[in-house]
């Protein structure tokens, strides 16, 4: 079977994700149990057999993925490749502020982010389906270069979970059951034929639980 193993890593944590603020594609870094976080994920991927890593070219997600590549084993260093297609999704005007302000001072996007609308954008920003959009084809484009190899993809928590309902076959406007734990390892298996999970979730490599955030 034609196949390429995924290994999808949300990035550490950073301050705003504490703060439940709205990074997007603001350029945040990760704080120090980011940091930690990062070298933790790479310790424990260390000895997989990696082919390249593509990241989000945002810092939270390139520090992460920088980490996985100085933690690798092997004397060939592993290619480490920036990858704008897979940034967060953009929100817009709603970037850069709480959840509780959003709903106090938009209460109409509030509800539509909520209900999770396929269609509602924020101003300036991408719909659910676009960003469906934009990570299928980012991932199909790269997986596609690796059959019979195995990848490493950095990212936020809007493309796990783009990624998680794409190998479910989830809808989605699901109601999410599923974890976006900052630097947990997740698990897929592409072919042409689409994605399929392998594992998920998986935070054995810490000794204390991770921070999981519902969108960004």
């Amino acid at each position: 079977m034609q196949a390429t193993r995924i290994l999808a890593i949300r990035h550490g944590e950073t301050a705003w994700n504490v703060d439940t603020r709205i990074q997007g594609q603001l350029d945040i870094g990760l704080n120090d149990t980011g940091v930690w976080q990062a070298q933790r994920v790479g310790q424990a991927l260390r000895d997989e057999d990696i082919h390249a890593i593509y990241s989000s070219d945002l810092g939270r997600a390139f520090q992460t993925a920088h980490a996985i590549a100085q933690a690798d084993t092997r004397t060939q260093p592993v290619p480490l490749i920036p990858t704008a297609a897979l940034r967060e999704r953009h929100f817009g005007h709603l970037q850069g502020h709480t959840w509780a302000a959003i709903e106090a001072d938009w209460p109409a996007d509030a509800k539509l982010w909520r209900t999770r609308d396929p269609h509602w954008s924020p101003l300036g920003g991408e719909s659910l389906l676009v960003l469906r959009e934009r990570i299928a084809r980012c991932v199909d484009a790269l997986a596609s270069q690796h059959l019979g190899e195995q990848i490493v993809l950095v990212a936020h928590g809007g493309v796990m979970d783009v990624l998680y309902r794409l190998a479910t076959q989830q809808d989605i406007q699901a109601p999410r059951t599923w974890h976006l734990g900052n630097a947990a390892i997740n698990r897929l298996l592409w072919t042409p034929q689409g994605l399929s999970l392998v594992g998920w979730g998986d935070v054995s490599h810490f000794e204390r639980t991770s921070r999981d955030e519902s969108s960004v």
